[in-house]
């Protein structure tokens, strides 16, 4: 029953205990539930197009994505940029955590593919080719 009582806190405070959930000011989830991670029936037909594309059968590399809040605005993290990209003001998001993650996972993808990520100007200075 203590085990039990030890994932509700999760879901129930803050949980904000693990030094990376203080320096971001939010709960890691998945770290606790294993439930959270990706439900590919929730996949958007964008990423279900972008998996196939690539050829992947899952979204690994993109499980621990998921809707933050920067500055009370929906956002999602890009650690390539080391920063908050924020959801447009008028984007309505789904009721449901997990649909809300994967439109995160998502976004994520379009804006690093996007000619306006801060990363194309670091290639375009750098780049040797």
């Amino acid at each position: 029953m203590s085990e039990q009582h030890d994932l509700d806190r999760f879901l129930i405070e803050d949980g904000v205990s693990s030094d990376r959930e203080r320096m971001i000011g939010q709960h890691i989830g998945y770290r606790y539930d294993a439930n959270l991670v990706p439900d590919l029936n929730r996949v958007t037909p964008f990423l279900e197009k972008y998996m196939e594309i690539m050829g992947w059968k899952d979204l690994n590399w993109l499980e621990d994505v998921h809707m933050g809040y920067e500055e009370q605005r929906p956002a999602v993290f890009d650690r390539n940029i080391n920063g908050w990209v924020t959801i447009p003001e008028n984007m309505k998001l789904p009721d449901n955590q997990q649909d809300r993650d994967m439109l995160a996972r998502e976004l994520l993808v379009k804006f690093q593919m996007s000619p306006n990520h801060p990363m194309v100007d670091l290639m375009k200075a750098y780049a040797k080719f």
